[in-house]
């Protein structure tokens, strides 16, 4: 039988092997952390490879994803469906090994990461969504929902300032179902980190409230007995500072920067062979080796006695059974349809003047009874953003909820709901301002590119909110939001467009959904039921002008009064305009081109109105129309007399409708 020593050396030589044929990668991290994963994988981790969806398995999450040959090396090694032709593929088009860990690549991965401090953050979600659906679903003698989150980090995490944001409240919510290991080695790209990071680390995470001990991360021993400690401490997250070597087993570049972020050569790799005893070709793992590793059985037995567990459960509580069964498997309540149908419809009928927040607020309590999966929150802007509603409970990892207050946290908050869609089982938002959706933004990149449901609340969207001045009004928050790829970014118009866009990004399962919302009031109007599907569709024709268009308006939000009522003065002087609504441009652009030419007439010149930067609208408009928007920042007066201030008044409307026929 393999010693631990050969076993973690089965990561290194993979790694040097894999980023050596690619001539690309970062192979010290892996082969300095190699003996803190065996001793994880082996001892102490519930995972099933047959099952990578296993409900109540551990998660593991390598936040410092430049050492991606080090979760390829696990997977592979434990059984995963992840060939070694995977491995010798890495860094290659379309290999499931891509150059950082990514999400849906190959499984096993349960999170993409690269950008440092998001997979901590990341991690801090999973640990919150666990315990939150334990505080759900357990009961007595029932613990279905009894997982831990492990997490592996770097120097380069901790000093990006996210990590802070969530490690914060990791420790105030006292998850001591989360475990992570700092890779202490004092390197990173530009060198040793002494010039630059001096932190003391543990007492840093003592200060947050954290369980923390230091360790030999080579000494296997020691590595276990601190794992053993930290799975002991129920109250606090858990740091494990493991101080290490980078490059471990390389003689001429270990414990330097030269082996961090660049192949180590073939002389310096048939080094490492010798120093490690490490006889088998490139890519190549000894059958003792793969024995040592091998946690296919052990995995499906740990799954079989937990269905059993659940089986007793379903037996006691059937009905709570079932109900985690549906969340698990994605699935929308049955009643779904039949309730947000008729909550669209009772919007309608209404009509009422509302500031589109205020709508959403009005949604979310229609929607949270029927949808328990629902879990809000806020970044300190509940009272503005209008998130909560009568029927939630806040909740602070001390008692049982299903309203989070993240605190002055956008960036983290939104990182953090992305390990809660991940998770599975919750359908978390959040809300900040619109202005600081900028600081959320990789955030909001990262559930795009994973095509992760989440759902932000972005409130007072344009210089309309008013006296707070240019720091608090966006500008060209929204078309920025608009090109992230697979964000769907709404910008509804009242409240049933409100109501709509809510619906949707709910049923959306392929990636996240912006809501972007006045702060201001938005007359309410009575729609076609037709119009409903065309909402859904991202734009429709609200007015349609009476004979053929002269002109067709397109707007959003708040503005989408103005053009009505620029299409009224426009249609007494003459001028035929029809007026669209297009709540969601990314929706709409995915609609055929059919029903892209029904809405916006090939030929028919076009104008555009949005509080906003002009450019994003020419792809609408071309260079031929017109924009009435906003290309300079804000100023601090009220709303109104800023929209008139900055020409967002029917009379300007009507003027530049007028230049561009």
């Amino acid at each position: 039988m393999a010693t631990r020593r050969h076993l973690a050396n089965a990561i290194r030589a993979l790694t040097m092997d894999a980023v050596q044929k690619a001539k690309s990668g970062h192979p010290g991290a892996p082969m300095g952390m190699a003996d803190i994963a065996e001793v994880l994988w082996n001892d102490h981790m519930n995972h099933n490879p047959t099952n990578p969806e296993w409900a109540d398995r551990d998660r593991f999450i390598l936040s410092n994803g430049h050492g991606s040959m080090l979760i390829y090396s696990l997977l592979h090694l434990s059984g995963y469906d992840l060939p070694m032709s995977s491995l010798a593929s890495f860094r290659q088009l379309h290999s499931q090994c891509a150059g950082h860990p990514e999400y849906g690549y190959a499984p096993g991965i349960e999170t993409t990461t690269g950008p440092l401090g998001q997979g901590i953050t990341n991690g801090v979600g999973f640990a919150m969504a666990e315990k939150l659906m334990a505080d759900q679903f357990n009961k007595p003698g029932h613990d279905i929902v009894n997982h831990n989150t492990y997490v592996f980090l770097g120097d380069g995490c901790l000093m990006e300032g996210i990590s802070h944001e969530a490690c914060a409240l990791a420790g105030t919510w006292g998850l001591g179902n989360l475990i992570a290991f700092w890779d202490d080695n004092n390197i990173s790209i530009d060198g040793h980190i002494d010039g630059w990071y001096t932190d003391d680390t543990v007492k840093r995470f003592e200060a947050y409230g954290w369980h923390v001990v230091s360790v030999d991360g080579h000494d296997a021993d020691a590595i276990n007995k601190a794992i053993e400690e930290a799975k002991s401490v129920k109250d606090k997250p858990s740091m494990i500072c493991c101080k290490t070597i980078i490059g471990f087993g390389s003689p001429n570049k270990s414990g330097s920067h030269d082996c961090h972020g660049a192949a180590l050569g073939d002389e310096e790799v048939a080094l490492v062979r010798k120093e490690l005893n490490w006889d088998a070709a490139p890519f190549e793992i000894p059958a003792d080796v793969y024995e040592g590793w091998d946690a296919k059985a052990s995995g499906a037995d740990k799954e079989a006695a937990w269905n059993a567990k659940f089986d007793a459960y379903a037996a006691e509580y059937p009905e709570l059974a079932a109900e985690f069964k549906r969340r698990m498997a994605d699935d929308l309540p049955a009643n779904w349809k039949e309730t947000t149908d008729a909550f669209i419809a009772e919007t309608n009928e209404a009509g009422a003047t509302l500031a589109s927040r205020q709508a959403s607020q009005k949604t979310i309590a229609a929607l949270a009874p029927v949808l328990p999966e629902f879990l809000g929150g806020s970044a300190d802007l509940t009272g503005s953003n209008l998130t909560s509603c009568d029927s939630f409970k806040h909740v602070s990892g001390k008692e049982a909820g299903n309203y989070i207050s993240y605190g002055v946290r956008e960036f983290g908050m939104y990182a953090i709901m992305n390990g809660m869609a991940l998770h599975g089982g919750l359908i978390p938002f959040g809300g900040t301002f619109h202005m600081f959706s900028d600081y959320a933004k990789s955030a909001f990149r990262m559930a795009a590119l994973m095509k992760v449901r989440s759902i932000a609340v972005l409130t007072h969207d344009s210089i309309g909110q008013g006296e707070d001045g240019p720091t608090h009004q966006p500008i060209e928050n929204t078309s920025a939001m608009r090109y992230i790829p697979n964000m769907d970014v709404w910008r509804p118009a009242d409240s049933v467009e409100v109501a709509v866009a809510w619906t949707c990004s709910v049923e959306r399962k392929d990636g996240p959904s912006s809501l972007v919302l006045s702060r201001q009031g938005i007359p309410g109007r009575t729609h076609d039921v037709a119009d409903f599907d065309g909402m859904r569709k991202g734009a429709y024709v609200l007015v349609e002008a009476k004979g053929d268009a002269d002109v067709i308006i397109i707007a959003t939000g708040s503005e989408v009064d103005l053009a009505v009522k620029a299409a009224e003065v426009l249609a007494a002087d003459g001028t035929n305009a029809r007026v669209v609504s297009m709540p969601s441009t990314n929706v709409f652009d995915r609609q055929d081109q059919a029903y892209k030419d029904s809405i916006l007439t090939p030929g028919v010149k076009r104008v555009a109105v949005e509080a906003g930067v002009t450019d994003f609208w020419r792809k609408y408009v071309g260079l031929e129309g017109g924009v009435v928007g906003i290309d300079t920042f804000g100023e601090s007066a009220p709303g109104g007399v800023l929209m008139e201030h900055f020409g967002f008044t029917v009379e300007n409307v009507v003027k530049v409708v007028k230049e561009t026929i």
